[in-house]
């Protein structure tokens, strides 16, 4: 990759210069330095084949009496003199001149004219500086030896004012070779002229075809968009309604998590969101169909041909076709569920809402059924079986009442423990008699012997009475086996009623839980049927239609841009 040079080229082409002649008299010049050799021909491409202004032209200094056919008018002079193709630089140093002379020139090419007609060459290259010479008062220095004298006399010929006396004849102009610069200048300005006439052309060229294009891909599908929708569109109407979902019973305790979100929409938010889910399900759709008709309405004939529905259709088109006509949002700062519902007649369109409504409280009342129906089911399932364990641990206890023939083990041991204190309180007593029997030098032996008797008989029963509290024998059980297993019976059945009564508790608790999770559905905005349609919005569809296909023609444009770019690198 080459980078171009910024700053200006100058002086790129050598102009060959003529050599200058050698001094000498004027007499000795055969031809004017100022002169191209042609006269007052023009050979240059597009510029007529004799000057007339040339032509007409006296030599400098003549008198004015000697022009031939007399002055000629100043619109073809001046038309002669923009036809020599003079250059910016030579119209301004004639300008300059003819300010000097007090000429009182209107524009460049009157003051070419007027140099002309006072005998001024205003071309000539020494015109200017002999002319102020001549201007200053005094004594004029004498020339440099190396200048030519021939042009020396000339500048003063051609520096005489129009009010001199003396005009002498003038020599015939000396023939000079043409200028390479002044051709070089006139080459480049017919150039740039011709690349900027070539440069506004092809502006043209591609900003017509820039606003063809513009008509057929923007303007004219714009147009068609327009035209559908002032004209063909079947006017829709739209039913809007607003509902809430709220939570039953009081608020959680502000302790608790819960407690936190409760009073807000949040707490409500899931099953909001799930209602929004179901109404713009295909279940829904089929309600909606099975109950109301959607897909019969959108088969009508007097609905337009591009929101008409196919009698062909699938339930897929009919489903795209009902999220396109039922709207559903849902807004989480306020809890609130928003449904635009529509149809090309008002009263289906609010009868469509009624029903979505419907269904959506069908859908609230079964988002919680099933978590309420579980709690109570097993809250009641616990009571049942504390219920059935109570009962058993009752005719368990009962059972071995029956069986040992006690009512209570408690009440049986103190029964026989107050036995055996009896017995011992006789036995003692019975005893200290024998002692002080024997106690005498002659005991009665008739007395003695039924007191022996006696003693044995309550010792022995003593002895029973313990057996029977402490040891088992054939075919009966001790006391003390009988007060356990009667003891554990009793803390079984005590057992069982405790936890039928926890059962009982958690039965009631779950019945308030159960009813404080009950969600009901709020309507707040009813649907009702408008007196005029919301759609289509002509002139809003209309402009959108237009920035979308502006804005794919630009990026179509652009990457097709990038790509020519491309592929020309």
């Amino acid at each position: 990759m080459t980078t171009r040079p910024k700053a200006a080229r100058f002086f790129v082409r050598k102009v060959e210069r003529p050599a200058q002649p050698p001094a000498a008299g004027a007499d000795d010049l055969l031809f004017d330095n100022h002169d191209d050799g042609f006269g007052n021909q023009d050979f240059r491409p597009g510029a007529p084949a004799a000057d007339p202004g040339a032509a007409a032209m006296p030599a400098p200094g003549a008198p004015r009496s000697q022009r031939p056919g007399g002055e000629e008018p100043d619109d073809a002079a001046l038309a002669a003199i923009a036809a020599e193709g003079l250059t910016s630089r030579q119209l301004r140093r004639a300008r300059l001149l003819a300010q000097k002379h007090d000429l009182g020139a209107g524009s460049d090419l009157d003051a070419v004219l007027k140099l002309r007609r006072a005998g001024i060459n205003p071309f000539a290259r020494a015109s200017l500086l002999e002319v102020v010479t001549a201007a200053r008062p005094g004594p004029q220095p004498d020339p440099a030896p190396d200048t030519d004298a021939a042009s020396t006399g000339q500048g003063r010929a051609l520096a005489r004012l129009p009010g001199d006396q003396v005009q002498l004849p003038q020599r015939p102009r000396p023939i000079s070779l043409p200028s390479t610069e002044k051709r070089a200048e006139v080459s480049q300005a017919a150039e740039i002229l011709r690349m900027q006439q070539d440069i506004a052309r092809r502006r043209r060229r591609k900003l017509v075809l820039l606003f063809a294009r513009l008509a057929v891909f923007v303007l004219l599908p714009t147009f068609l968009a327009g035209w559908y929708f002032y004209r063909i569109a079947t006017p829709i109407y739209a039913t809007k309604s607003e509902f809430v979902i709220q939570q039953a019973g009081p608020a959680a305790s502000g302790g608790s998590l819960g407690g936190l979100f409760s009073g807000t929409a949040l707490a409500t938010s899931q099953d909001s969101i799930a209602v929004q889910g179901y109404l713009q399900s295909r279940e829904a759709m089929s309600r909606l169909e099975t109950d109301l008709g959607f897909r019969a309405h959108f088969r009508d004939g007097a609905i337009d041909s591009l929101q008409r529905l196919d009698p062909t259709a699938t339930m897929e088109k009919a489903y795209s076709m009902y999220k396109r006509f039922v709207k559903i949002a849902y807004d989480p700062s306020e809890g609130l569920v928003r449904m635009e519902v529509m149809a090309a007649d008002p009263r289906i369109a609010a009868a469509w809402a009624n029903q979505l409504i419907n269904y959506a409280e069908e859908q609230v009342d079964q988002l919680t059924q099933r978590l309420r129906a579980d709690q109570m089911r097993d809250a009641q399932q616990g009571y049942d079986e504390a219920q059935t364990n109570l009962a058993a641990s009752q005719r368990r206890l009962i059972e071995l009442q029956e069986k040992f023939k006690i009512l209570s083990s408690e009440t049986e041991v103190g029964l026989i423990t107050a036995q055996i204190s009896s017995l011992e309180t006789q036995l003692t007593q019975d005893r200290l008699s024998l002692a002080q029997m024997e106690a005498n030098e002659t005991p009665n032996v008739a007395r003695m012997d039924p007191l022996k008797r006696r003693i044995a008989a309550l010792e022995s029963e003593i002895g029973s009475l313990r057996s029977r509290m402490t040891e088992s024998g054939t075919g009966e059980t001790s006391l003390a086996q009988v007060q356990g297993e009667l003891l554990v019976a009793q803390a079984d059945l005590q057992t069982r009623q405790l936890i039928l009564a926890q059962s009982l508790q958690s039965m009631e608790t779950a019945r308030v839980e159960a009813n404080r999770q009950v969600r009901y559905l709020s309507v707040s905005v009813h649907p009702t049927a408008p007196d005029e349609a919301a759609y289509p919005r002509a002139f809003e569809n209309t402009m959108v239609t237009m920035l979308i296909l502006l804005g794919i023609y630009l990026m179509v444009s652009m990457t097709a841009a990038i790509l020519r770019e491309q592929v020309s690198a």
